[in-house]
């Protein structure tokens, strides 16, 4: 099944409402991704139909299982990218959170998994070059 990146922003967002909230409502996810309530209902109305969340109007937004296996996997690569742009590449956290993002939605999985690989063994084999590296970056 096709998932398209703003679908992914979407089963994303719900999925950290009913993190943090524990409810998954219409406003907070228009506020949360700044768009309007209706075009909320027309997402949801999308991820209804792919089996991605159960949504009937006025009643509650759920994810099924296969919308949190891919919320949680967007989440999930989202906070790497931010940990690694500020950890290893010394990019400031807000910059960092927003560039991981964008990021997450278009970077292949195998991508994101040598990124891993590769900061494992700079921090476990280099921990001073990167150490080094940050503190340049923080002097230019």
């Amino acid at each position: 099944m096709e998932v398209s990146k703003r679908e992914e922003e979407y089963l994303e967002t719900m999925y950290l409402l009913y993190r943090n909230k524990g409810v998954i409502r219409v406003k907070d996810i228009a506020k949360r991704m700044r768009v309007r309530p209706p075009s909320v209902i027309d997402a949801l109305k999308k991820l209804s139909s792919k089996g991605l969340v159960e949504y009937e109007k006025y009643d509650r937004i759920l994810l099924t299982e296969e919308g949190k296996r891919i919320a949680e996997k967007t989440y999930e690569k989202h906070k790497f990218l931010t940990e690694f742009f500020v950890e290893i590449l010394g990019i400031p956290p807000e910059i960092a959170e927003a560039d991981a993002c964008q990021f997450e939605h278009y970077v292949h999985d195998e991508t994101v998994e040598r990124m891993r690989k590769f900061a494992q063994f700079i921090r476990e084999q280099c921990p001073y070059a990167i150490k080094q590296f940050t503190k340049r970056k923080k002097e230019e």
